[in-house]
C-alpha cells in the first residue's frame, strides 16, 4: 500500500467513527433509567467495539512508515 492509500483509508475510517460516535450517542439516548432492554445494550456494545477496531486500525496506518 502507498502512503496515498493509507491516507485514503484514515479518511475514511475517520469518516466512520464519526457516524458510529453519532450512533452510540444516540443509542446511549434510547437506554431507559431502569429495565435497560438487551437488544438496545447489544446494539450499543457493538457500535463500540466496532469504533474502537477503527481506531485501532487507524493508529496502525499511522504508525505504518
Amino acid at each position: 500500500m502507498t502512503e496515498t492509500d493509507d491516507m485514503e483509508n484514515i479518511k475514511t475510517l475517520t469518516l466512520r467513527l464519526r457516524e458510529l460516535k453519532k450512533a452510540i450517542s444516540e443509542t446511549k439516548k434510547r437506554l431507559p433509567a431502569h429495565s435497560t432492554k438487551p437488544a438496545v445494550m447489544m446494539d450499543l456494545l457493538a457500535l463500540e467495539d466496532e469504533y474502537h477496531e477503527i481506531l485501532l486500525k487507524i493508529r496502525s496506518l499511522n504508525k505504518n512508515p
